[in-house]
């Protein structure tokens, strides 16, 4: 199969007429997609159902089953339209069966009560991270779509524990056209902060829901790097639940993000 790029990808979904596209195994990790690849298929089809634009103000996401590389096929429904905000659902299908479920919130802009905005936070130099080539046991074949390096703990398969992690992380190729999409990805490329622990890849660790907050609308955030700060809430039984904060390039929340997810170690 012929490799295509993000934007490539998106845009194949966008103008299709089935709601359908294809991608290639280099976007996966294991058996299925890259999680923030099969998001933002489910983002597309619900933009796509929308009479008018807005943008998104938050994302659910439940990881049903393995997104196969291959044709994947978006069923997305408008299940309520008010006068500001549009509530979506989206079934990506893969192999035939529904693979992942989504609901969105898209919302106008209105005037409200805005309390005085925090300074911006003072970020680390990216010369000053170790790059993801340069520290990686094992890189999931979809880590070659972005730029990156971690500036913190949480690095996988290092043995050392901590329960937070820092990186720095851009798309190489242009996908300004999706600027929803294009955080989306980024949101969901840290991995479970809890492979810290282990010594030796591989260790199965997947996610099953998924809930990203819009703090600022992607559609206004100017710049190519994005600054993730991650940590772990609590672990137990297999399972591990982790939060984040994503900043712009000049330090500006711009989203939170919450993941439960499971491991076999």
């Amino acid at each position: 199969m012929q490799d295509t790029n993000l934007e490539d990808i998106l845009t194949n979904l966008e103008n299709s007429d089935s709601n359908s596209t294809r991608f290639s195994e280099n976007w996966s990790q294991g058996r299925s997609a890259f999680g923030g690849l099969s998001a933002a298929f489910a983002v597309t089809a619900m933009r796509k159902r929308l009479t008018q634009p807005q943008t998104i103000r938050s994302l659910m996401v439940s990881f049903i089953a393995p997104v196969a590389p291959g044709e994947v096929k978006v069923e997305a429904n408008i299940l309520r339209q008010g006068k500001n905000v549009t509530q979506c659902s989206a079934n990506v299908i893969s192999g035939g069966q529904i693979a992942l479920q989504a609901m969105a919130a898209f919302g106008n802009s209105r005037k409200a009560f805005k309390p005085a905005a925090a300074a911006n936070k003072e970020l680390p130099s990216r010369d000053s991270g170790i790059s993801f080539s340069d520290n990686a046991k094992r890189l999931p074949h979809f880590l070659q779509y972005f730029d990156g390096c971690w500036t913190g703990g949480g690095i996988p398969f290092s043995g050392n524990y901590k329960p937070s992690l820092s990186m720095w992380v851009r798309h190489k190729q242009d996908v300004s056209r999706f600027p929803i999409e294009k955080l989306v990805a980024i949101a969901d490329i840290p991995p479970p902060v809890l492979l810290s622990h282990f010594e030796k890849p591989p260790v199965p660790a997947s996610s099953l829901t998924w809930s990203l907050e819009f703090v600022e609308a992607p559609e206004e955030i100017a710049g190519e790097w994005f600054y993730l700060e991650f940590e772990v809430d609590a672990a137990a039984d297999g399972y591990t639940q982790q939060s984040g904060k994503i900043y712009d390039e000049l330090g500006r929340l711009v989203a939170l993000t919450r993941q439960c997810m499971v491991y076999f170690g």
